[in-house]
């Protein structure tokens, strides 16, 4: 049965049979012990819980309701169980944090030569790829992960933590972002409040209860293991009363495609879903060959399209922005505007969605790169009010909380949304100046003009930002900042291209120059944020169609979101050019694009709009 939010306010009363003073954040009554202990609208860690050789831990199998390896029988998922001794007698039940994931049982090693080869043409069958290696199991029962059970465990939570379907020892197959993943979490908090069955052996087996939990569970995790909470969430499952996904994936298109562009993601160049798929497919041996028969080299291979790029019903269905109806668990985001990994788009389009429908909603950012929790206390806040259905106020406290160029990342600043409420559009026009810099300012320069860059994939984004003199990229910037200029927001490029082939990469970084080439360089020195398309989809991301050489196509897509603060005495750079050496496809040199400058212009959200941008020849 469904428990509203005020029931599970609880406070559980567990006997002992010794006297000892008060700890700190208890209650004593009559030789009892009340748990959870709260102080500051948070769960305080309680000593008698804090012991780790005292945590029982066990593991079992959840039956779910389907069947995704094709033996006939449905899959069963492999849970492991940590919980404070106290918690044997059944007396105490305690809420549930819960992490799945399908990278703990061990994924592909090096040589990672099962990627695919991005040195191809545009828009031509790309070469075979070699399929990966056997991915050596790896873990020994009963545990499957450590994770959070040191932070959580002492503060009066189990700990759960699940293998995805096809990997350890969890039945069915990987599907990345297929319906399975999303079924598999349910399964297993369905378990957990009593409506699913589980097991002590993954065939056949007794049956196991989780006694010793209120039902009320909050999911996390980073990356992949941060995505399938969404996924969970997804379901609507009762009893998931609050996610918190760090750096997820929201879209496996928005993942290994951008705006009809093959892009891989960053560090990862020729990763695309089934690479992914050979990675983490640790599971039973025996199913393998059918697994990788169906679901790579079918479902996968005749949906992921590496030809177009374009997004179709494959993608459709592994974007969680199409599946948001039935959710109803709080969600605090977690991202970072650096990461080039997992973009920072895909936790800000949920975030945007989930305020729409009305559902408790927070999105903390930090400035560093792929991953990086909320800070303890406000990740400990969000799961004390909607786990335990402590009244402490979060709901009401700012939406958004950014941790600031060059602070810690443990120290956000409160906004009261993001975008910042005070950013305003300002638009940026282009004036010549190739092969050096032209200019990027505020009014139009009023004058027609075209230049053109020829693509050569062999000088990488940086050492394009750095030169002084290139064809192989167009470079347009503001003068000197007179004051530091707050960006917050999504910056967007319209640009007017002609191409002088029927098919062309378009790369688009906004940098802070002088370039800082330095060693100990920060991370927001240099790439404000970047963005990538296909002209060939200038009408849509689902359909292309091929490049009339020498016609120009006027669109507009956003780069990646970003608030970020410019010193004063920098310029900001916008820099246009073709392939992205360490992001796309590497088709031979020499395709031209030409722009036309008048236009083409940057939407760049700056805090104060216009009067936030001050140059110091004004």
């Amino acid at each position: 049965m469904k428990k509203s939010l005020l029931s599970l306010f609880f406070f559980t009363t567990l006997a002992i049979s010794f006297v000892s003073l008060p700890q700190p954040g208890w209650t004593q009554q009559s030789g009892t012990i009340t748990a959870p202990v709260i102080e500051n609208g948070m769960a305080q860690e309680i000593e008698e819980f804090s012991d780790p050789e005292t945590w029982i831990r066990h593991d079992l199998w959840v039956e779910t309701e389907f069947d995704s390896d094709g033996d006939s029988e449905p899959d069963r998922m492999h849970v492991s169980v940590t919980r404070p001794q106290q918690t044997e007698s059944g007396d105490l039940k305690l809420p549930v944090i819960y992490e799945t994931s399908p990278y703990y049982a061990g994924t592909a090693r090096p040589p990672y030569d099962f990627f695919w080869n991005v040195r191809q043409e545009l828009g031509e069958t790309p070469p075979e790829r070699t399929p990966g290696p056997d991915v050596q199991r790896r873990g020994e029962r009963p545990i499957i992960s450590n994770s959070q059970i040191r932070t959580w465990v002492p503060r009066g939570f189990v700990v759960v933590h699940s293998s995805s379907p096809g990997t350890g020892l969890s039945d069915g197959s990987p599907t990345v972002g297929g319906k399975n993943e999303s079924l598999a979490p349910k399964a297993v908090i369905d378990w957990l409040n009593g409506r699913a069955t589980g097991y002590d052996a993954r065939d056949g087996g007794e049956e196991v209860e989780a006694y010793w939990t209120t039902g009320s569970v909050g999911m996390t995790g980073t990356s992949y293991n941060g995505t399938l909470p969404l996924a969970a969430a997804t379901t609507g499952v009762d009893g998931l009363n609050a996610i918190i996904p760090v750096a997820p994936n929201t879209s496996y298109y928005h993942y290994y495609r951008s705006n009809g562009l093959v892009r891989s993601p960053g560090g990862y160049i020729g990763e695309d879903i089934d690479v992914l798929y050979d990675f983490i497919h640790s599971g039973d041996e025996a199913m393998r060959e059918r697994n990788n028969r169906v679901v790579r080299d079918t479902e996968m291979a005749r949906g992921m399209d590496r030809v177009t790029g374009d997004y179709n019903e494959f993608w459709a269905g592994r974007d969680y922005l199409n599946q948001l109806e039935d959710l109803k668990a709080p969600v605090l985001m977690a991202h970072a505007f650096n990461d080039w990994n997992v973009m920072p788009e895909h936790s800000y389009r949920i975030y945007e969605a989930l305020q729409e429908k009305g559902i408790p909603t927070m999105i903390y950012y930090h400035q560093g790169g792929h991953g990086g929790p909320p800070p303890l206390d406000l990740m400990n806040r969000w799961s004390t009010r909607y786990l335990l259905g402590v009244e402490n106020g979060i709901e009401e406290e700012p939406r958004a909380w950014i941790t600031r160029t060059g602070d810690e990342r443990t120290e956000p600043t409160p906004y009261p949304d993001y975008p910042h409420p005070q950013a305003e559009n300002v638009t940026m026009c282009l004036t010549p100046g190739a092969p050096q810099h032209g200019g990027l300012t505020t009014e139009p320069s009023g004058t027609s003009a075209t230049e053109t860059l020829e693509d050569n994939f062999s000088f990488s984004g940086d050492a394009l930002a750095q030169a002084e003199w290139t064809d192989h990229r167009l470079m347009y910037v503001t003068p000197t900042l007179a004051e530091p200029v707050h960006i917050s927001g999504i910056p967007e490029i319209t640009v007017s291209i002609a191409s002088s082939k029927p098919v062309a990469n378009l790369s688009v970084w906004l940098v802070s120059l002088p370039w800082n080439s330095s060693s100990d360089a920060a991370i927001t020195d240099n790439i404000i944020t970047r963005g990538w398309a296909d002209p060939q989809n200038y009408d849509s991301i689902s359909e292309s169609e091929p490049l009339e050489p020498g016609k120009f196509y006027t669109f507009s897509f956003e780069l990646q979101p970003d608030d970020q603060l410019i010193p004063a005495g920098q310029q900001i750079g916008l820099m246009i050019f073709s392939s992205d050496k360490y992001f796309t496809l590497r088709p031979d040199p020499g395709t031209e694009l030409t722009i036309d400058l008048e236009q083409t212009s940057l939407t760049l959200p700056v805090v104060n709009g216009a009067e936030g941008l001050m140059f110091t020849d004004e």
